[in-house]
């Protein structure tokens, strides 16, 4: 009752309405200031962050990656070049399910599995709005096919690009290497606005030490879309900068020659200018093409390259160690000069073996029978072991690695490249840190002759011989000539590898120069020389010297000259090694050469030798007279 009472107040009814219309009406005001709070935020304080994306909806900044610099020879003949092709990139904001999308791609284009890795592997990485390349290098087929159904693909686009060809294929390959896609690894240490867009880098040899310059300057293109991502027009742009072309020193017709020398043999040729360090040759074999890294190769070729026995991929110029064998001889006969402990004239019994005082242990010439009496430029033509153990042990270990610092062993030339190996100059104090032994005397004693722990690679010879060539003045060895324009300053080649090559080499007397000269040049035109075979026919005066690399030591007191070669596995057979420059009195070129397992230097690496002297110093029309 007390209730319908209540109800019947109409006074207390009016008050309790009012309260409720107070509250709803400052409800409302409260709904009103946070929508124009929210509004100010927006049109106020945001304005320009969402007027940007306002804008992306129908305009979208696009890098444009600029064209890759050419590499010419030093004859201006085309080493890489840039070819057009196309590439399938894709937006990943713009797609809504990209398994499936991917997936349909598959039906329209080729897709592989490291096509497919490197994508995923670019997927995570980048930016949801950054534009990712699927696959480079398509088809004139595929493009027509996904062109006829690109309407099924927003956010899918094909592109014109530059790619990059190497007109010689294999010929070059150690020397210039090659580009690939850019990795993660490298993507982590490259500046991402410099390379947007880029898909390239180089990855070895000079693309990659030239990289800066080679690559040039990323422009960029303001492009108006509709709704699906589809370009309208080009609303402006900043052009990209192309990346500088480079003249490289090598000969390409030259390398052909050495490469056609070498055969199907696994070997090294280095020529060099001996006065400027340009290299003129730079060949390791076999080879490969260049070509299948650029658009990106499958794992199962790449395996068959790096699993090959005979390493195609292996640069053995550059990194390949070996015992230079008596090729070492001139260097150290020098040595015996330059520190009085023999003259030129002076003669010993060189019998068919050596022996340290006190020791049993029988140290054997390569000849069964020695040499007989020698002086010191016999024993170069004639190459005695016995003489040059003898010197050796004369001279000592560390007066020996001393001497031989000065040709640049044990160093790295500082060559505009990467990837150089150092070689090994033995020493006392090498030993020591190296293996923590001491030093015994027959270990100089094998040294003497090029073995023991003395390696070298064939590039280090062959800046050692244009040394010689040149009477103790090194030039160090360089790829670039010049770049073009010339004009076009570059600060590429700051290698914090590079060491110095020494400018000269200290002799006591200049006639020791001549002495040794001299011997080198009877080596190749006396009769008894052991390079005579390569030169008694030369329109030229030839220095050189032969070398035979022991792979496989002997039993003790064995002989390998005892063992016919075919009856011995060719993995176990010795490295074949010469060098020489030519003209001798006026030296344009210092070469090096090496064939793995080949025998005797004389027989399979002087004629190697023998082909690019004839090409580089007779011309192209002697090299077709003879061929014919």
């Amino acid at each position: 009752m007390a209730a319908r009472d209540f109800f019947k107040d109409i006074r207390l009814e009016k008050r309790y309405f009012r309260t409720r219309i107070y509250l709803v009406a400052l409800l409302v005001l409260l709904c009103i200031l946070i929508l124009a709070l929210r509004l100010f935020y927006l049109q106020v304080s945001s304005h320009d962050h969402y007027a940007t994306l306002s804008q992306e909806n129908r305009m979208k900044i696009v890098p444009v990656p600029p064209t890759r610099g050419l590499v010419y020879d030093r004859n201006m003949n085309l080493l890489a070049a840039n070819k057009p092709s196309y590439q399938i990139r894709v937006t990943p904001v713009e797609v809504d399910d990209m398994e499936q999308v991917i997936s349909q791609l598959g039906q329209l284009i080729d897709l592989e599995e490291h096509h497919l890795k490197k994508f995923y592997g670019d997927l995570k990485r980048k930016q949801s709005f950054e534009s990712i390349t699927l696959k480079v290098n398509l088809s004139e087929e595929e493009v027509a096919r996904f062109s006829v159904n690109r309407h099924r693909f927003p956010g899918i686009e094909i592109t014109a690009h530059a790619s990059r060809y190497y007109p010689m294929a294999g010929v070059n390959a150690h020397a210039l290497g090659y580009v690939g896609r850019i990795n993660a690894d490298e993507m982590q240490k490259l500046d991402r606005k410099d390379y947007s867009g880029t898909t390239y880098i180089g990855k070895v040899g000079v693309e990659k030490f030239y990289e800066q310059a080679l690559h040039g300057t990323v422009g960029y293109q303001h492009i108006e879309i509709n709704a699906q991502g589809r370009r309208l027009r080009v609303l402006g742009s900043i052009p990209p900068e192309p990346g500088q072309d480079v003249m490289l020193t090598l000969d390409a017709q030259l390398q052909e020659v050495a490469l056609q020398a070498l055969g199907e043999r696994k070997g090294s040729v280095v020529a060099m200018e001996p006065e400027t360090g340009e290299i003129l040759a730079f060949v390791s074999t076999p080879t490969y093409d260049p070509n299948q890294f650029v658009s990106g190769i499958s794992s199962k070729q790449y395996a068959q390259l790096r699993d090959d026995p005979d390493q195609p991929l292996f640069n053995r110029a550059l990194s390949g160690l070996y015992p230079p064998g008596s090729t070492i001889k001139p260097m150290v006969a020098l040595a015996g000069l330059h520190y009085g402990v023999t003259r030129a004239d002076e003669t010993m019994w060189a019998g068919p073996f050596y022996q340290l005082p006190g020791s049993q242990h029988k140290y054997r010439d390569w000849k069964k029978e020695g040499h007989g009496r020698v002086d010191m430029p016999k024993a170069i033509v004639q190459s005695s072991d016995v003489y040059f153990y003898t010197l050796a042990y004369k001279l000592g270990i560390d007066r020996i690695a001393e001497f031989l610092a000065q040709f640049n062993f044990g160093s790295r030339t500082g060559l505009d490249t990467w990837g150089e190996a150092k070689g090994i100059l033995p020493s006392q104090e090498w030993k020591r840190k190296a293996h923590g032994q001491p030093w015994y005397p027959g270990e100089t004693v094998i040294t003497g002759i090029g073995q023991g722990y003395l390696l070298t690679t064939p590039l280090q010879l062959a800046l050692a011989t244009s040394v010689l060539a040149t009477r103790g003045q090194g030039a160090q060895p360089k790829f670039l000539r010049k770049f073009l324009p010339a004009s076009r300053p570059s600060e590429d080649g700051n290698d914090k590898n590079q060491v110095p090559v020494p400018h000269s080499v200290d002799i006591a007397d200049s006639i020791y120069w001549d002495q040794i000269v001299e011997a080198m040049e009877d080596s190749v035109h006396e009769p008894n020389g052991t390079a005579y075979a390569m030169g008694k026919d030369a329109g030229y005066r030839i220095a050189g010297k032969t070398g035979t690399a022991q792979v496989f030591s002997l039993k003790k007191d064995g002989e390998y000259r005892e063992y016919v070669e075919e009856e011995i596995d060719e993995k176990l057979r010795d490295h074949a090694l010469f060098i020489a420059f030519a003209p001798a009195d006026k030296p344009k070129i210092a070469i090096a050469v090496v064939v793995e397992n080949g025998g005797g230097g004389g027989t399979a690496a002087a004629p190697v030798a023998k082909a690019v002297l004839d090409h580089y110093l007779l011309g192209n029309e002697y090299a077709q007279q003879d061929a014919s």
